[in-house]
């Protein structure tokens, strides 16, 4: 049924879902009676006011925040869950491996498990790299040791961010998918982001104390003399580099980071770094062409290479050596580690317990191996089948979308098709799993089996250069136990783990509308991504190339610039705003994503009414299910976090995104003059 209701009708519907409803056949849900949590929603708060609070307000008020996290929601519940099952093969693999992989994963995470002995070993196993950098005396010398250490620390290869300035990474290539490439980016920052370092607000001021206070700490630790003064000069040659970084909204932007030059280009036009001396340390000295995706960032950092007294480079090298290692150093370590990147920029209060420190480094490790594992315990083949039936409706869907679009070229709209149809996707695990044969793990060496792992990965990575890609590839961010789903642009494919397809997104035996607004939604995000403001830069292939006509893309541009705008106008701390344009590609494809998914379950109906179930109907129950999966709560100083450098909106601006579908204002009768109203010309419509 999608007739209105008054606001007071579905307010109290709201309230009392689960109440009175059968529960669909084939089990009971986890959430009430068909899916929902019974005691998510606020009475007082109207769905056209604030319909984030209307379906969570009662959690949220009533849901404290671990105190061993930051932030807490439906995905850390469920990372939790993974967690302890993780744990579980852990320690048995510890115990009595079951096989080399098993034996491996075992032994390192029982290794980092083992406080006597890392307490025992000290500062010690990193002795060898702490002589090699009191041995840097030239730019040669620092440009060697910024390839060594990168290689061994757990910051992998390829990551958004760096500790030391030159990020290096290897992907398929933007402008030709089926080859790998080299890339370098900026980085070499110890706080979140370069408006940390310049910005007057008190809490970012308190985040550079905090962070001074952070590299004197360890610098004690290590017995390094004058702590302060040298921790003085390594902020002030970070603030340097901070000085040339790009924007958060600009190194998204695919058109922006792809720069391919040689060597001697590259060289050129950043001179002052002996780019040949590192680019042969890190490996890939033999490579043609590199991509440089910050090109100036690169140019300011080596501008002031020669400028900084090398005793300061050297300090920044011991520093990231010793910040890096912290994890599995003696406990005096990991407080002050905690104390800066837990308590002070995310405002947590405790230490996590060691066992699940151990679990997500171990993942990092040999995630493949222990997901293996994981897949096969949790898995079952019946939640593989509904996923991907779930998907090719959603798919279906979204072509019709892209049918009926009226500001698309006919084209345009073909090349687009074609792109959906080729769109892979992958369901609970990977088709082939890593081979780490070529890894050795030590029991009783933490330390080296953290480097080794590192390395292990690094090496990985650079041997794929002339190799051609494999699309069926995961990467350690994705394993079957992580809880997280992708869309990985240019290899044109999806990625749903097995840990993620659990209650609130996906359910069994929830009913239909519920799964829906949770992981049909999620699919269609995950399609969409796509087409957003940067997937629509990559072709069928996934092609950097540019397939739309200029009256596409201006249309699109026009809607995605008003989209932006309604985001610039939220506040999620006093005079901190989120900014529309870094987050545009995921609420682009929050609102893509609704659309289809709503479509979906509208063709699963096949002209039949819904059930009204708990008082809701079909419509109601797949918004309110949607607004759900994204209840969280934040600690402030992670919000803040959040908000400067991550290109997703905060969770309940993402939930309130309803407010530009017309088919939200008729299932739950929002009205003129309440908060989230939107005149029908004012509702986004891109999809």
């Amino acid at each position: 049924m999608r007739g209105k209701l008054s606001a007071a009708v579905a307010v109290v519907a709201l309230i009392s879902f689960g109440a009175g409803a059968a529960a669909p056949s084939g089990g009971k849900p986890e959430f009430g009676a068909f899916g929902l949590d019974p005691n998510g929603p606020d009475p007082t708060v109207a769905a056209g006011d604030d319909f984030y609070r209307h379906v969570d307000g009662h959690w949220l008020a009533t849901t404290p925040i671990p105190p061993d996290r930051s932030w807490y929601g439906e995905p850390v519940r469920l990372r939790e869950q993974a967690q302890a099952r993780v744990r579980d093969i852990l320690e048995a693999a510890a115990q009595a491996p079951a096989g080399p992989d098993a034996r491996k994963f075992g032994d390192y995470y029982a290794s980092f498990m083992d406080e006597a002995a890392i307490a025992k070993a000290g500062l010690a196993p990193l002795k060898p790299q702490l002589d090699m950098i009191a041995q840097v005396k030239t730019l040669d010398d620092l440009a060697r040791a910024f390839a060594a250490i990168d290689r061994v620390e757990p910051v992998p290869l390829g990551a958004t961010e760096s500790s030391f300035p030159v990020n290096i990474g290897v992907d398929a290539d933007l402008r030709d998918p089926t080859r790998h490439s080299v890339s370098l980016d900026q980085g070499g920052l110890g706080l979140p982001d370069r408006d940390y370092y310049f910005g007057a607000d008190p809490k970012l001021v308190a985040a550079r104390t905090a962070y001074k206070s952070y590299i004197v700490s360890l610098f004690t630790l290590a017995g390094m003399a004058d702590p302060a003064p040298r921790a003085d000069a390594i902020i002030a040659l970070e603030t340097r580099i901070a000085q040339a970084h790009w924007a958060r909204a600009d190194h998204r932007d695919y058109d922006k980071i792809y720069n391919p030059m040689t060597p001697a280009a590259l060289a050129k036009a950043a001179p002052g770094f002996p780019w040949a001396s590192y680019l042969a340390a890190a490996k890939v000295g033999g490579e043609a062409t590199i991509v440089v995706n910050t090109p100036s960032a690169l140019t300011g950092f080596a501008k002031l290479a020669g400028s900084v007294p090398i005793a300061v480079w050297r300090d920044y090298l011991a520093l990231r050596l010793i910040g890096n290692a912290a994890p599995v150093l003696p406990q005096a370590y990991v407080d002050a580690d905690f104390a800066f990147h837990g308590k002070a920029l995310s405002g947590t209060p405790q230490l996590r317990v060691r066992w699940k420190r151990a679990a997500d480094a171990a993942g990092l490790a040999m995630g493949d191996a222990i997901g293996r594992v994981y897949a096969e315990r949790w898995f079952p083949a019946s939640s593989k089948t509904a996923m991907e039936r779930l998907v090719g409706e959603v798919k279906v869907a979204m072509a019709g979308r892209i049918d009926r679009l009226a500001w698309m070229a006919p084209a345009t709209k073909a090349r687009a098709k074609v792109k959906l149809a080729n769109l892979r996707v992958e369901v609970g695990y990977p088709d082939h799993w890593r081979d780490y044969s070529g890894l050795t793990i030590v029991r009783g060496d933490a330390l080296g089996n953290l480097q080794r792992a590192n390395a292990f990965e690094y090496d990985r990575e650079i041997a794929k250069l002339g190799r051609p890609v494999d699309r069926s590839e995961w990467g350690i961010y994705a394993t079957p136990q992580t809880v997280n789903a992708f869309n990985a642009g240019q290899l044109n494919k999806l990625i749903f783990p097995a840990a993620y397809l659990a209650p609130p997104e996906f359910d069994p035996n929830a009913d239909p509308a519920v799964n829906y607004g949770g992981i049909g939604a999620t699919i269609g995000h995950e399609i969409s991504h796509s087409f957003d403001d940067q997937g629509a830069k990559l072709d069928e292939q996934g092609r950097l190339a540019n397939w739309w006509t200029p009256a596409d893309l201006a249309a699109f541009k026009r809607y995605t610039e008003a989209l932006a705008k309604e985001f610039d106008a939220y506040e999620p701390l006093p005079g901190l705003h989120v900014n529309g344009h870094l987050v545009l590609g995921e609420s682009v494809a929050d609102l893509a994503g609704l659309v289809a998914a709503l479509d979906a379950y509208h063709a699963s109906l096949h002209g039949q009414p819904a059930p009204v179930l708990g008082g809701l109907t079909g419509d109601q129950r797949f918004f309110a299910a949607y607004a759900q999966s994204w209840r969280t709560l934040w600690r402030p100083e992670m919000l803040r976090v959040l908000v400067t450098t991550d290109p997703h909106p905060p969770s309940e601006y993402r939930a309130d995104t309803v407010r530009n579908l017309d088919a939200w204002y008729e299932a739950y009768a929002a009205k003129p003059g309440q908060k989230l109203y939107l005149a029908p010309n004012d509702r986004v419509k891109i999809w």
